[in-house]
């Protein structure tokens, strides 16, 4: 079971602001989650088959690309011929 303190702990490692009030909603929305992988734990399934495996992937075949101009058209910002993103950091 999922304490308070390891919500207060795992948010503060995952870098998220969690404030006071919202730590028993999130222990309890927790808690609910592992307990749902437990249930998932019981689940008895088939394997999958072993034989008759084949790679169900299609050789890589060259073919025409979009052109720069059609693939910046819908973008909202561009610079020198790139999508231009917010900074992030």
């Amino acid at each position: 079971m999922v304490t308070e303190s390891d919500i207060e702990h795992i948010a503060e490692l995952a870098d998220i602001g969690i404030s006071k009030d919202e730590v028993p909603e999130f222990t309890t929305q927790f808690n609910a989650i592992l307990d749902y992988f437990e249930v998932l734990d019981t689940v008895q399934g088939e394997s999958a088959p072993a034989v008759g495996i084949t790679n169900v992937f299609r050789d890589d075949e060259p073919r025409p690309c979009l052109p720069q101009e059609a693939a910046l058209a819908n973008a909202g910002s561009t610079e020198d011929g790139f999508i231009k993103a917010p900074r992030v950091m």
